[in-house]
């Protein structure tokens, strides 16, 4: 981690059907975040399509290349910002991804698709068959993992094996409320960050996707000593920013006992199955 990074994390509102106007919100939402001087603003899953995990959403699904995708990237040139958003891909021979993507201000930096899928939506999406590797904004060195993936910690271990300095963890997760939802993920997500040593950043939509299905509006970035840096819960669209600082990583990382990850032994652990 070469500087300081500043991030945005945006608990907004996505609509099956509704491609446009999820796109107005965030072009409202980056250019809040730009004037703040945000170095990277990140939204919830599948924030351009919306996200619904039955048949629903497979008409809504988009390849890497639409008009939609060129949209967030103009975003990201206008306001000189990186943006990490995420869309229901129609990917090779028709396949359907939950796929996220990284752009900046000159152009798409490279996708992330959902390696572990939730049991409901594997009717609907294909799980990736590959991790891919890092994104780099300014020596910020970080992956990404879709909701459900927060909850296999060999995935996260990956990422850190890789040199992440954070993990994005957006999610689309309904059901129960705010603060309640911050509960569940306070369960694992400071695991992710303590054992690796790196930050973690999660953010959930808000209100009704157009189909019946409700999602609490929460957020929370945690440093990697796994402690609360910014957290919020809402039932309207919400905006945090938080610095996430080379002296919070240094601390962790520089200290012979905080610092577990170096002392791994793969070696003996390292299996398949």
């Amino acid at each position: 981690m070469e500087k300081d990074i500043q991030v945005a994390i945006v608990t907004c509102q996505s609509r099956v059907g509704n491609t446009n106007a999820n796109l107005q919100t965030m072009k409202t939402w980056t250019n809040i975040a730009a004037a703040k001087n945000s170095d990277i603003v990140c939204f919830p899953e599948l924030c351009i399509t919306g996200y619904h995990a039955r048949e629903a959403i497979v008409n809504q699904a988009l390849p890497i290349d639409s008009p939609a995708v060129e949209s967030v990237l103009q975003m990201a040139r206008d306001n000189n910002i990186a943006i990490i958003a995420s869309l229901a891909e129609r990917g090779e021979s028709g396949r359907i991804y939950s796929t996220a993507f990284v752009c900046d201000q000159t152009g798409l930096l490279g996708t992330y698709r959902k390696v572990h899928l939730g049991p409901p939506e594997k009717k609907i999406f294909t799980q990736a068959e590959n991790i891919g590797s890092l994104f780099d904004i300014k020596g910020f060195r970080f992956g990404i993992q879709l909701c459900y993936d927060a909850h296999f910690p060999e995935l996260s271990t990956h990422m850190a094996s890789l040199g992440a300095d954070a993990i994005f963890f957006p999610h689309a997760s309904p059901g129960t409320s705010a603060s309640e939802k911050k509960d569940s993920w306070m369960r694992h997500l400071p695991a992710r960050a303590f054992d690796n040593g790196l930050f973690v950043i999660a953010v959930n939509p808000v209100g009704d996707n157009g189909l019946g299905v409700s999602f609490p509006g929460t957020a929370i970035a945690l440093s990697p000593a796994g402690k609360i840096l910014a957290s919020h819960t809402s039932d309207r669209e919400t905006m945090t920013v938080v610095t996430l600082t080379r002296e919070l990583i240094g601390s962790v990382r520089s200290h012979k006992m905080r610092y577990f990850f170096s002392n791994r032994r793969p070696e003996l652990y390292n299996v398949e199955k």
